[in-house]
């Protein structure tokens, strides 16, 4: 699945956090970096445990004290992976997602081995729902300025809702 993880961890962001200034793009890469560190390790229980988001939580702080600019960026990697297991359902499979602390995570099931064709299918079709929808409120599909911020910084200009604010782009109103 691709599509779910982008669009769930881009609204959650939105909808939790709702500050347009964390780099949106390590966002997504965290959202996938479980799958893909499961598809290269072939399964290693780490990939969908909560170890692999409170180390990168404790690496990024470590790595850069007295860098408070790089902290703010590179925390949106782990927040990321934290958005995964939330949207994975990680959580699910207590072996699994408290390895290596309940024990042995051999026997657990990953989330997505547990579900049906047709349900994985609605999930990335809402997936992609959810992309167009981050597309369309953060002003990407018409104008080009807004394109180019997003992949030059990883900013999402949201022009409505609950969480925007003065600055983001767009009016004051709320």
């Amino acid at each position: 699945m691709l599509l779910w993880f982008v669009a769930t961890s881009l609204v959650a962001m939105r909808w939790c956090f709702g500050d347009p200034a964390i780099d949106h793009r390590l966002i997504v890469a965290g959202a996938l970096l479980p799958d893909v560190l499961h598809a290269v390790t072939g399964g290693a229980p780490l990939a969908h445990s909560l170890a692999l988001p409170v180390c990168g939580l404790v690496a990024v702080m470590l790595l850069t004290v007295g860098r408070r600019r790089a902290r703010r960026r590179w925390l949106a990697l782990p927040i990321g992976v934290f958005w995964h297991q939330v949207f994975d359902g990680a959580w699910t499979q207590p072996a699994l997602f408290w390895w290596p602390f309940a024990g042995d995570a051999a026997d657990a099931t990953l989330p997505l081995a547990t579900r049906g064709i047709w349900l994985i299918c609605a999930m990335e079709l809402a997936g992609l729902l959810g992309c167009w929808w981050v597309w369309r409120s953060s002003g990407m599909a018409h104008d080009s300025t807004a394109r180019a911020g997003f992949v030059r910084t990883g900013r999402l200009a949201y022009r409505s809702g609950p969480r925007y604010r003065r600055g983001a782009g767009g009016d004051d109103s709320s």
